[in-house]
């Protein structure tokens, strides 16, 4: 079976990993393939926070473009870091750990960060401007969009989206990637 001329092989293999261990929670496409060409511009470690089978970081690797890039990325559950060890295990740039994101503190500072939005304590800048180079990238998902200011989701402030937008040591800006879904970018100067 030959891959869809939309998706790299790697990711591909990626899904095919996913369905097998019935895990349906993972980076969309459009996102990915933001991923793709932000780690195109990248050299050193690159990151990714919450593995789960390893779409994500799929999309990564696929826009990897010199040998002078490595990943590494944290998956909590076994199951599914087995899962995502499965795609990458012959691949010396990837490196795929059971554990919790916080045992990758020590591998940083990292050149391009992938996280989920979640709790501003756990995602928010100060929780992470110190893991992120200079000019390093962060890239936080799985946002609704959002025309308000301050915004507003799930009728409330949206604190972690507004730090973001608004923290000097990073400039920031909110992509919608699709009509439901936006993605936050942030460059750390």
């Amino acid at each position: 079976m030959s891959a869809s001329p939309d998706l790299p092989a790697i990711v591909e293999r990626a899904f095919a990993v996913s369905r097998r261990a019935g895990y349906v929670s993972f980076c969309r496409n459009e996102t990915g393939r933001l991923l793709a060409m932000l780690a195109a511009t990248r050299d050193g470690t690159m990151a990714e926070f919450g593995t789960g089978c390893g779409v994500g970081t799929a999309w990564l690797r696929s826009g990897v473009r010199g040998e002078k890039a490595t990943i590494v990325t944290a998956e909590l559950n076994p199951k599914l870091a087995r899962a995502a060890t499965e795609i990458f295990d012959d691949d010396p740039l990837v490196e795929v750990l059971t554990a919790n994101w916080s045992t990758l503190l020590d591998k940083g500072p990292f050149s391009l960060l992938f996280l989920d939005s979640g709790q501003p304590g756990e995602v928010g800048v100060d929780a992470i401007a110190d893991l992120v180079e200079d000019g390093g990238i962060v890239v936080l998902d799985d946002f609704t969009p959002c025309e308000s200011w301050p915004p507003i989701a799930h009728g409330r402030v949206d604190v972690l989206r507004e730090q973001w937008l608004t923290d000097e040591r990073f400039t920031t800006v909110e992509v919608m990637v699709a009509p439901d879904a936006s993605t936050l970018i942030a460059t750390k100067r």
